[in-house]
């Protein structure tokens, strides 16, 4: 009987644990929402920079200027070398001194857990671990190198990293279970091999020539019709074998070398994630560097959680919630695309900390129903509230429960432009909205007197056929119907006349006939209003915008280094 009931407070003590976690994922629609206190939220993040949060006394002095930049998330690193400096002896004072100023200044808290690798190496394991190599040794290149990364291979680096990681969340559920301070954690910090695609320790070799596990081609074989392209290919080019070893499978190449190591790290993390769902059960995910600059596998950290290797890790990881992408080169449209997938939601744990994040942080809740955003090395970014940037996190925070409204509900557009990229055009409902850079107005002497353009962004929300939100920063939008021939060659000022005068600007009356009005109907603006979103979504006037800020009923207009929200009425006429 007293095993029974011991059994018994055991159980409803973690049912308690799980109960009390405060973040969680869910659907709506087709996206993925973070919910804190069952309310969707959206991270407006900043990443601490690597060393930032290694001293009671930066944490002390950094926090109070998250708060007043406009973060509500943080998101920090948790040091292996600093909470076990001695083995089996375990130091919180940073994670404690972490959640309390978090509290302080109205932050949540994503931690980054740096344990067996950080950036590919394993240069946060403690000095006790680093020195007795035999016990935890290390990954091997194909020419017998030894480097300074411990190898996934071994059980060893997985119980040593598991049971420093377990401890720590063992320490954050008993001081966190209550308040929920912490509402995601990341496992380990862009996991990948480097100077070759995959380890060639004996270990590493000999399961390199084994037989593909069963369980990864029955997870193919069940996923074949949504498998990544580029994974689906790799498969297809032997004629989609069911047994052999890696190389009879997918090919003998550094991209096999690459699934074969990214199939071990997803084994690894998911004993990891097992350890956090039973212990504090807040959504979990892995992050990547990118495979970028036409390097291949080896050249950039290969295996890690990249787009191209979902599904072997999803198959390998599956407690893992998402993969996440750490953004610093260019083409930012192109990368975030890769990440928003139909088994994957967005959020950017870290991109390069810029002047144009604010409008960065608008196109991706915009364009792809992103769970959050966060620029690195957060902390040395101005706080001052002329920052475009604090600007744009506090206007989308002002207009969060409207976008957390129509999350996944297809009616939402994010825009992005820049001196290249000055225009997306929009056809819906019979409508061909065009969208394009403030600049491409010639009103701003920035716009032709070689400044470079700074991006500008925001986000198009339909209402209804006839109501939108546009919102964002140096932006200007076009309403007109898709076979509106009207003539849009024509140079008008901002009084809308003519801009001179001459041959050049002439219609000639063929001109004129080729472009025929059809006779149908027109769209019009009935009215441009500045607005703020209520906490309940709704939304307040603020002022009407008319005459020259909407160049006479022209277009909608949102100047660079204006963060405005405006809402929009259409009609008809003929």
């Amino acid at each position: 009987m007293k095993n029974l009931l011991i059994l018994l407070f055991t159980v409803l003590m973690a049912t308690a644990n799980l109960n009390a976690q405060k973040s969680k994922l869910q659907n709506q629609g087709s996206a993925i929402q973070l919910l804190i206190d069952n309310v969707p939220t959206l991270v407006l993040g900043g990443e601490l920079g690597n060393s930032s949060a290694s001293s009671v006394q930066d944490i002390e002095m950094i926090f109070p200027k998250l708060e007043r930049m406009g973060l509500n998330t943080v998101l920090v690193p948790a040091y292996w070398d600093l909470i076990e400096p001695i083995e089996g002896e375990f130091d919180f004072t940073l994670t404690d001194k972490v959640i309390a100023q978090a509290r302080a200044n109205n932050l949540k808290v994503i931690f980054l857990w740096f344990g067996a690798w950080k950036n590919s190496m394993s240069c946060y394991t403690p000095s006790w671990f680093k020195e007795d190599y035999k016990k935890y040794p290390r990954a091997y290149t194909q020419e017998g190198k030894p480097l300074e990364i411990a190898s996934a291979f071994s059980d060893n680096v997985l119980q040593a990293d598991k049971n420093a990681f377990s401890q720590w969340l063992n320490h954050i559920a008993s001081i966190d279970k209550e308040d929920g301070t912490v509402v995601m954690i990341q496992i380990e910090n862009e996991i990948g091999m480097l100077e070759d695609a995959r380890d060639y320790s004996k270990q590493a070799n000999r399961l390199f020539n084994s037989q593909v596990p069963l369980v990864l081609i029955e997870y193919l074989e069940t996923n074949k019709n949504t498998l990544h392209p580029i994974m689906k290919q790799k498969w297809s080019n032997n004629g989609f074998k069911k047994k052999g070893t890696w190389s009879e499978i997918f090919g003998a190449d550094v991209y096999t070398d690459e699934l074969f190591m990214a199939w071990q790290y997803a084994n690894y993390v998911e004993q990891l994630a097992q350890s956090a769902r039973s212990i504090y059960n807040v959504p979990l995910f892995v992050n990547a560097a990118m495979n970028s600059r036409n390097r291949k596998p080896g050249e950039y950290p290969s295996a890690g959680p990249l787009a191209h290797l979902i599904d072997v890790w999803h198959c390998g990881a599956p407690s893992i919630d998402f993969l996440a992408p750490d953004l610093y080169d260019n083409g930012f449209v192109d990368w975030t695309s890769q990440y928003k997938l139909h088994n994957n939601p967005l959020f950017i744990p870290e991109s390069k900390a810029t002047e144009n994040n604010g409008v960065r942080a608008f196109y991706i809740f915009g364009e792809h129903d992103a769970i959050g955003f966060s620029p690195f090395s957060i902390e040395d970014c101005s706080d001052a509230p002329s920052s475009s940037f604090v600007q744009g996190y506090a206007k989308i925070n002002e207009i969060m429960p409207l976008l957390t409204k129509y999350q996944g509900k297809g009616v939402m557009k994010g825009l992005l432009f820049d001196q290249n990229e000055k225009e997306r055009i929009i056809n819906q409902d019979g409508m061909k909205i065009t969208c394009r850079h403030n600049f491409t107005l010639p009103w701003d002497a920035r716009a032709t007197d070689g400044s470079v353009w700074p991006e500008g962004g925001g986000i198009l929300l339909k209402l209804s056929p006839t109501e939108y939100i546009v919102a964002g920063n140096g932006i200007v939008v076009e309403f007109e119907k898709e076979n509106d021939l009207e003539n849009n060659n024509i140079s008008l000022g901002e009084d809308g006349f003519l801009q001179q005068g001459n041959s050049s600007q002439e219609i000639s009356s063929s001109n004129r006939k080729s472009s025929k009005w059809n006779g149908k109907s027109r769209i019009g603006l009935a009215s441009v209003d500045e607005v703020k979103v209520n906490e309940d979504g709704t939304c307040s006037y603020v002022r009407r915008l008319n005459g020259d800020q909407t160049h006479q009923g022209r277009h909608v207009r949102i100047s660079v280094g204006d963060y405005k929200t405006l809402y929009v009425k259409l009609y008809e006429y003929k």
